[in-house]
């Protein structure tokens, strides 16, 4: 036990990274934070989770594992059938609001662990050097499946928006047999392969290599555009507002309010990817917090501005369906407006893609560093200072899947694997506040152990909303994890050979 408990210390932590074969080039600054957390924040979601929000969703549970862990332990397995879900209404900013506080404690949990350990790795890191190195690696693979599952459905996506973008610009689109994944639902969909997710993703592992500078401004104008494309539909469609769609405000009461807050809350939970560039920034104690907690603000003035215009210029009732602020466009004749929104909608899945690529790959260089996986993940590009193996072999892991399945229904493994981040690092905070109370912090998470603590309570809950299948499939993951670690991490770690 002694042995899978072990830590690392923070200073153990940060000599490994200033080791000249392993170091990683520091050029980012807080704006360039901030743009990460921005695109991997807003995708394509806030043009179609908004409108699902407010007008509520019914849910069929086909069995048992299709059903909520919460629901089943309130009703029981013979109560799970058909399951209403009222909408927000035009509360639905009011849901993004909720949300947005919820996910600030997190935030600022991240934010003082991140401005101690300016370590590539984000929760793994924190963990390795609060929790001990079992947990670490629990989360490190965990985060490994979170990273890679979101991507393949992000990718599948944007093949799919592409086109569509095709076909309304110049009347065109790509052969299906080339644009489709091979298998969904399990059954063959006669494709050959999904080729514009592979490629996309293959040009983003080639500038992510070539560095992190290039990779933040190749990620800072995409969330320029993709910004510039929501506030176009905000102010453009402001004009066509009509103050009596908010009325009543609130039809489902506060109850429908929480229900549009569970619906929208996977939106906000990219942020996390801004620690994982720790390594990668000039002054990580001063501009962590700042990447992070801005990222949050800025999401969330952009998520209110977009529901507010949305529920004010249709009634929230028709917004039940796959496209709905295109649709609402479309109904008003603002085509040019649309097509704005279906070239954010684009951008922004490229920029997720970019950001969680960019993430993925310095959770197997930090695991590699420390001896958990093999050393070639933790090579260094002698030029470009990246971790360049990492990156392609990342790149290829999720390129290829993603043009076979149709990963959507695997989606809700990006949430829990998130959610669990969440709270070790809520837990880490508590730790290092008893364990090491005089080590410098320059930003402080107010009233410990209370807020982490009720962090860890709201992540629980919304673990516990998730169906008892993607329960099931995170299990079989994590155990298959274990796995690899006793046979391979648990003898390998740097801790054991040192202490051997």
């Amino acid at each position: 036990m002694s042995q899978l408990l072990r830590t690392k210390s923070i200073d153990e932590l940060i000599a490994a990274s200033e080791a000249p074969d392993k170091r990683l080039r520091k050029t980012l600054g807080p704006w360039s934070l901030t743009a990460l957390g921005v695109g991997a924040v807003i995708g394509s979601g806030i043009f179609i989770l908004t409108g699902t929000a407010s007008a509520g969703e019914t849910l069929s549970f086909h069995s048992v594992l299709h059903a909520p862990v919460l629901d089943l332990l309130r009703y029981g397995p013979g109560a799970i059938s058909t399951v209403g879900r009222p909408g927000a209404g035009p509360a639905i900013s009011l849901s993004f609001l909720l949300v947005a506080i919820a996910c600030s404690f997190a935030a600022l949990c991240y934010a003082e662990l991140a401005s101690m350990i300016p370590i590539a790795g984000s929760a793994y890191t924190y963990s390795y050097a609060t929790l001990g190195e079992i947990f670490a690696w629990i989360i490190g693979w965990d985060l490994i499946l979170e990273y890679a599952v979101s991507n393949m459905a992000v990718a599948v996506g944007f093949s799919a928006h592409l086109n569509d973008i095709l076909d309304s610009l110049f009347g065109f689109h790509l052969p299906l047999e080339l644009s489709r994944p091979m298998i969904a639902g399990g059954e063959f969909t006669g494709s050959w392969f999904n080729l514009p997710a592979l490629i996309m993703l293959l040009v983003l592992t080639w500038i992510l290599v070539r560095g992190v500078r290039e990779s933040a401004r190749t990620n800072n104008l995409m969330v320029v555009i993709k910004v510039l494309a929501i506030l176009i539909f905000v102010f453009g469609a402001a004009r066509a507002v009509e103050p009596s769609n908010w009325r009543p405000y609130m039809p489902n009461g506060f109850g429908g309010v929480l229900t549009g807050a569970a619906i929208v809350f996977f939106t906000y939970i990219g942020f996390d990817s801004v620690s994982t560039a720790a390594e990668e920034c000039k002054r990580p104690q001063r501009d962590l917090p700042f990447g992070i907690i801005g990222t949050l603000i800025v999401c969330t003035l952009l998520y209110v501005a977009v529901a507010v215009v949305l529920t004010g210029i249709t009634n929230y009732q028709t917004l039940a369906n796959a496209a709905p602020v295109v649709n609402a466009l479309k109904e008003l004749g603002y085509d040019g407006i649309r097509r704005w929104v279906g070239v954010g909608a684009i951008i922004g899945m490229v920029s997720s893609l970019l950001v969680f690529q960019y993430g993925q790959a310095r959770i197997w260089f930090a695991m590699s560093r420390d001896g958990l996986l093999p050393p070639l993940f933790s090579k260094v590009h002698p030029v470009h200072r990246t971790p360049h193996v990492s990156t392609w072999v990342a790149g290829l892991a999720v390129g290829i899947p993603a043009g076979i399945w149709d990963v959507g229904t695997f989606a809700d493994l990006s949430n829990i694997g998130t959610l669990f981040a969440f709270v070790l690092v809520s837990a880490g905070v508590i730790v290092l506040r008893r364990r090491q109370p005089e080590r410098r912090r320059s930003f402080r998470v107010p009233f410990v152990p209370w807020l982490p603590l009720f962090s860890i309570g709201c992540c629980l809950v919304l673990m516990l909303s998730l169906p008892l299948e993607t329960w099931i499939r995170f299990m079989v993951w994590l155990a298959l994890g274990l796995t690899i670690y006793f046979l391979f991490g648990k003898k390998h770690s740097q801790l054991a050979d040192r202490r051997n």
